[in-house]
């Protein structure tokens, strides 16, 4: 199938090769060609605009930053809307506002086009792993159409629901996600200031009952050395996806009081200036809140 993939952020660069591992056709683009570099060189076609990719594509896909990055690949004279063909789905991958999505879904059906929001939930350590989810909202019918493509991107994919409902069901999930790691951060501080050393307070958490596919790969980061000098995630990128939780919640009105201490644990990480890490280093914020050094 010749597939279109724009955003070749961390996670693009990742899901790029598997799908031409599984012998798609991929031609991609990105606001920075050289981030593209590794993948044109590995076979990956490059295209001058979102809508050039969509014009050669059965299927585009996209992973972007925000809602406002989203409206501005998917739509307007040079985006993908322009360019998809008229049985062709167009898969947004990205984590934004569930009215955000449903308003860029709407557009696409006002031409005949089907759109759906197919979140990922992994990292680019998971995607390399194999065992990144997807989750999909949309029309069931182009769901079924692109379901064998999404396969080849991870092997657990969960049909949602309708329009809107995967990426509300993702930032549930990054809720938990960063509830857990900030609670791992805390518990770890508590062990070390009653005399704990680190390493075997991590060793001892992934090896109880409270371990997790996250804590496995993640937790190692607070060991001395050990945090990655470019994050899976950082603070601002979590704390994104937190503040979307947050909102949601104030428009259901469902309480998410642990949504709101984890992102305070966020704020002080940037007032702390170790925003850049992933965001797992609030284990820091905890260790000096608790007066170690």
């Amino acid at each position: 199938m010749d597939i279109g993939f724009v955003g070749l952020g961390a996670m693009g660069a990742g899901i790029v090769p598997r799908l031409m591992a599984a012998r798609h056709t991929v031609t991609g683009w990105n606001r920075s060609k050289d981030r593209a570099e590794p993948l044109i060189k590995s076979g990956m076609r490059f295209a001058a605009t979102p809508r050039a990719v969509a014009l050669v594509s059965d299927v585009v896909f996209s992973i972007v930053t925000d809602a406002s990055a989203v409206r501005s690949v998917a739509l307007g004279d040079d985006g993908i809307i322009a360019g998809l063909k008229p049985r062709g789905v167009y898969v947004d991958m990205s984590t934004i506002a569930p009215d955000a999505s449903r308003a860029i879904s709407a557009q696409f059906a006002e031409r005949g086009l089907a759109m759906l929001d197919a979140p990922i939930s992994g990292s680019p350590v998971t995607l390399a792993q194999g065992n990144a989810s997807l989750m999909v909202g949309g029309d069931r019918a182009a769901f079924e159409q692109v379901e064998p493509v999404l396969r080849a991107i991870g092997p657990k994919v969960t049909y949602i629901g309708a329009s809107g409902l995967a990426v509300q069901m993702k930032i549930a999930v990054n809720l938990l996600l960063m509830v857990e790691v900030i609670a791992f951060g805390e518990a770890v501080a508590l062990a070390e200031k009653g005399g704990v050393a680190r390493e075997i307070a991590v060793d001892a958490v992934l090896k109880s009952v409270a371990a997790s596919p996250v804590l496995g790969y993640r937790g190692p980061f607070i060991l001395e050395g050990k945090m990655p000098a470019l994050p899976l995630a950082d603070v601002t990128l979590q704390q994104k996806d937190m503040l979307l939780a947050l909102e949601l919640g104030r428009k259901l009105g469902s309480p998410v009081p642990l949504a709101a201490a984890a992102n305070e644990m966020m704020n002080a990480c940037r007032g702390l200036g170790i925003d850049h890490r992933d965001f797992v280093t609030a284990h820091e914020v905890y260790r000096r809140l608790g007066g170690q050094s």
